[in-house]
């Protein structure tokens, strides 16, 4: 990185594998496979560079601990409030009721460990002429059109009143974690809802279990909000498998010595790793999936700082790569050219607001053009401006996705390639193929070395 750009050796393809802290059967595999084949094959040998990107740090917190298992975030529980109900949302004894105009509020929260919702419930102070209002409260699953539950409230039938809120049982379901919901209170009546600002009530998360989300922190996007966002009510819950959460809170000690130990042996595995085989970029990133956005943006700084090159391809650990064909590809199509962007590109690909693609940065319900991960290949000049702007672009929740938005900031030229498979089928001819344990790559190696296509054996 120290010497002039004109002394560093050029390379037509750099290669860059994203790969896992535990993956070494998988980049064993690769090195015993297409990487193997490229470093014997004389023209193209020097040529290419491969590189795997691995994050130089393990998450310090354990599997267990954390809040899903793509981030490195603890499950961050002390004090849970077991074996009795727990009400969500209280007023301060000195906040007035207020009369809003708005017919429709709602508020969306996170489940973090196991809770049963027993009631919900809407605010209405009475005067002393009893509850005049009829009210629908009805609990959705994030993205789903049908309630959950619902609960109604009207003069004839309006629960029981604790503290300043009316309540009524509903159906109860054990909503585990990672379960995310929005509770939508609606007025059937002309006049608008007793309602609060999030900030004016206090939270009850019963120590950890809950979590309130608001757009305002910006956790959550405007289209996950029904009307208005704040408190009409509330809702009275249980929490699920206590003496599992206290036995599992009793042993986290233990756990975090035995993980820290864990990384100790995982870091001194890839030391070894990388002294033998020299083609591992270590970037200065925590490695959990989360994180792979900025793994991709450092390798393109290291790239720029480490090396003469034309373009750059990326790929994942558990792909099969044919880079004959890619160069053929190369040299047939002339691609080897400023601005370019050569992948299998989604177009219109719908926001995913649950699971493990769940976007919560990125506000439009579709994301821009991006490749599909098994490989893709970018000019060197969109490579400087990514690295040159790394420390200002926005990471989202995938590195495809997150590369599609920021090259919609600069519109390079794409060109479209089927041959880049984005799903786990086997083509003749394809440059790529995602989502293959080691043995299954291994085995379509072997079948492309014997018979040429990995696909199968012409019979003869």
């Amino acid at each position: 990185a120290f010497l002039p750009q004109w002394e560093l050796k050029h390379y037509d393809v750099i290669v860059g594998v994203l790969s896992a802290r535990h993956n070494h059967e998988l980049r064993n595999v690769i090195r015993n496979t297409w990487f193997k084949h490229l470093k014997q094959h004389p023209a193209l040998s020097p040529r290419v560079l491969v590189k795997f990107i691995i994050g130089a740090h393990g998450c310090g917190v354990p599997v267990e601990d954390r809040e899903d298992p793509y981030s490195c975030k603890l499950l961050n529980i002390t004090n849970p409030v077991l074996n009795q109900e727990i009400e969500a949302f209280n007023l301060p004894e000195d906040t007035p009721s207020v009369l809003s105009e708005d017919r429709i509020v709602s508020v969306n929260f996170r489940v973090l460990y196991p809770i049963v919702i027993t009631s919900l419930g809407v605010f209405y102070d009475a005067d002393g002429v009893g509850f005049q209002r009829n009210i629908t409260v009805k609990l959705y699953q994030a993205e789903q059109e049908e309630a959950l539950f619902s609960a109604r409230f009207s003069p004839p039938s309006c629960g029981v009143q604790v503290n300043r809120l009316w309540y009524k049982p509903v159906e109860q379901f054990i909503l585990p974690e990672s379960f995310e919901g929005t509770i939508v209170w609606e007025s059937q009546d002309l006049q608008g809802l007793v309602s609060r600002n999030l900030h004016k009530v206090m939270v009850n998360d019963g120590g950890g279990v809950l979590r309130v989300s608001t757009v305002w922190e910006g956790s959550w996007p405007h289209e996950f909000t029904e009307g208005v966002e704040g408190i009409a009510g509330g809702f009275i819950y249980t929490i699920q498998e206590g003496d599992g959460l206290l036995q599992s809170l009793h042993t986290r000690p233990e756990r975090f010595v035995n993980h820290l130990k864990t990384l100790e042996e995982e870091d001194a595995l890839l030391k070894e790793e990388s002294g033998a085989y020299d083609d591992i970029v270590f970037v200065d990133v925590v490695d959990t999936y989360r994180n792979v956005p900025a793994k991709l943006l450092n390798f393109y700084r290291w790239t720029v700082e480490s090396a003469n090159f034309d373009l750059l391809l990326k790929t994942d650990d558990d792909c099969y790569i044919n880079l004959e064909a890619v160069f053929n590809r190369i040299m047939h199509e002339k691609l080897d050219r400023p601005n370019i962007w050569w992948g299998n590109f989604r177009l219109n690909w719908a926001v995913d607001r649950t699971g493990k693609w769940q976007e919560l940065e990125y506000p439009s319900p579709a994301y821009p053009a991006f490749a599909c991960g098994s490989g893709y290949v970018i000019s060197k000049d969109i490579v400087q401006w990514l690295a040159s702007n790394s420390e200002r672009l926005k990471t989202y929740q995938g590195e495809d996705v997150s590369m599609g938005i920021w090259m919609a900031a600069i519109g390079p030229k794409r060109y479209q390639d089927s041959l880049w498979l984005c799903e786990k089928t086997c083509e003749k001819g394809m440059l790529s193929s995602p989502q293959y344990s080691p043995q299954e790559l291994t085995e379509l190696w072997k079948v492309k070395e014997l018979c040429g296509d990995p696909c199968r054996c012409e019979e003869r």
